[in-house]
């Protein structure tokens, strides 16, 4: 895919997981967590955290957030997704900046399922594109023919995105897309604490439901030993035995003046020299005995 890229769970509780994406023309970084609430019938998880998008060649910086999620017939019936809310997309250099609408399902609305318009506008505010399309199925931009950024309309409308073609017996692999499917493929050389490691999912994965339940059970209450364990060291030890991630580091963001975890650049630098000192071996024996006693790597209080 011409990238790499590295997450780590930076905290436990609340959970946080930190992402940094390098291509040889861009830098993509983001913090994640999220709420979510529950309303019987359905539930909505509203993401915490910005999206960063660096062009190297052009040194424009993009950030956005994301909208709320909601997941219908949680308790009866068959379940399904929808997408709400506003995405503000903002380009620090220049001041540009896309508002986009995702609309909410209605029983009662003769607007298409799924839909989503808005609009790019100029620093001063004027609309210069309007943008319509779903988002699962395609987006198309068009020039703006309006001058009232709460009245857009556009001409000459071309696609810009088109969903890939849904894999053959997608229904037996979730729907996953090709790259999703991918995401577990073994590789040489990785942390000995990447997940694609873990003994439980590679086992689930292998269609061993059993021992994969009993694995995952192991690695979990290793995982409350070393918990444990690392309580008591805080307490006897004090703030200088809580747990540090490994890879990222928190700092505040020169754009947005947001605390944010950035990448540090280590990871990559280890991998090539195979120095892999920093990472507990949680999978090799996953007995609570034999963790009880280790540095933990993929949780914080």
């Amino acid at each position: 895919f011409g990238w790499k890229s590295i997450a780590e769970q930076v905290s436990h509780h609340p959970p946080v997981s930190a992402l940094h994406v390098e291509h040889e023309n861009w830098t993509y970084y983001q913090d994640f967590s999220m709420t979510s609430k529950f309303r019987g019938k359905y539930l909505q998880v509203f993401p915490i955290g910005t999206s960063h998008f660096i062009n190297k060649r052009t040194g424009h910086h993009f950030t956005w957030n994301k909208v709320c999620t909601t997941v219908h017939n949680i308790i009866v019936g068959k379940l399904w997704v929808d997408q709400s809310g506003d995405i503000v997309v903002k380009e620090h250099s220049t001041g540009a900046n896309s508002r986009v609408k995702f609309h909410p399902y209605s029983y009662f609305s003769r607007d298409t399922p799924r839909r989503v318009t808005g609009g790019v506008f100029d620093p001063s505010g004027r609309p210069r594109y309007v943008l319509d399309g779903t988002w699962d199925n395609s987006m198309s931009f068009g020039v703006s023919t309006s001058t009232d950024p709460d009245d857009l309309k556009g001409k000459d409308f071309k696609q810009i995105w088109l969903k890939n073609a849904t894999l053959r017996d997608s229904e037996k692999i979730y729907h996953f897309t090709a790259l999703a499917c991918s995401l577990n493929e073994p590789e040489d050389g990785v942390a000995p604490t990447d997940s694609r490691n873990r003994p439980d999912q590679r086992l689930m994965e292998n269609q061993n439901y059993p021992d994969a339940n009993l694995m995952k059970v192991k690695l979990e209450e290793g995982q409350r030993a070393r918990r444990r364990a690392r309580e008591a060291r805080v307490a006897s030890e004090g703030n200088s035995a809580k747990y540090v991630p490994k890879w990222f580091e928190k700092r505040a963001c020169d754009v947005t003046g947001e605390d944010i975890w950035r990448f540090t650049g280590e990871y990559w630098t280890c991998k090539g020299s195979q120095d892999w000192a920093r990472c507990p071996r949680i999978y090799e024996d996953p007995s609570p005995e034999s963790l009880a006693t280790s540095p933990v790597e993929t949780e914080e209080p």
